[in-house]
């Protein structure tokens, strides 16, 4: 047995040997016990799954991010398990995110079924005590490259907030007694960080 302690790994391809969208696909369905992202590079990102507590506190933000969509009837709300192949060719998964459904309803039924390939307008990073901070803001910009308009960088161990959108600079919240506003993507959520205390 292997034991890494430093995550997440990284695997390194040569650019003549990276997996194709498909083979990417398959490969993460032959291996469903690891979470698994694609680099813009070519590399597959393994990363360990989350404990109970973050768990936790991400059912409590896809929670009100879905009673939210409910009432607006905005979109298609996902998962950390939902991965996107993204414009530059990565695959990323982001803790929660949104789609607009005008957006969405243009994507084939065999698109959606796998790495769907659309950028989320809105996406949510939920940091846990394995996550490097300068990895998950490496993950944001990427996500911001790519087209998302409004992402969430939610750090518990620091309550602290880093809020990314196009052309602005990276605002930060400190404290969890603050609510978060999605405003301008998403006119009239909230979300009180009280819930991840």
């Amino acid at each position: 047995m292997i034991t890494i302690n430093q995550y997440p790994l990284e695997l390194k391809f040569p650019k003549d040997t990276q997996l194709t969208d498909e083979e990417f696909f398959l490969f993460c369905q032959e291996n469903k016990d690891l979470k698994l992202e694609r680099t813009k590079d070519g590399n597959i990102v393994v990363m360990t799954p989350t404990g109970s507590e973050t768990g936790n506190r991400n059912t409590e933000i896809i929670t009100d991010l879905n009673n939210w969509n409910r009432q607006t009837n905005y979109g298609r709300v996902f998962d950390s398990s939902s991965g996107f192949t993204l414009p530059d060719g990565s695959v990323l998964s982001p803790d929660a995110s949104i789609i607009a459904h005008h957006r969405w309803d243009k994507l084939t039924k065999e698109e959606r079924k796998k790495f769907a390939p659309i950028c989320p307008e809105f996406v949510v990073e939920l940091r846990s005590d394995t996550d490097q901070v300068s990895v998950l803001q490496t993950k944001m910009q990427n996500w911001l490259d790519n087209g998302v308009k409004l992402g969430w960088l939610i750090d518990p161990a620091n309550e602290q907030v880093l809020i990314y959108q196009p052309d602005a600079e990276v605002k930060l919240v400190e404290g969890f007694d603050k609510t978060l506003v999605g405003e301008p993507v998403l006119s009239g959520f909230r979300f009180a960080l009280k819930l991840l205390q």
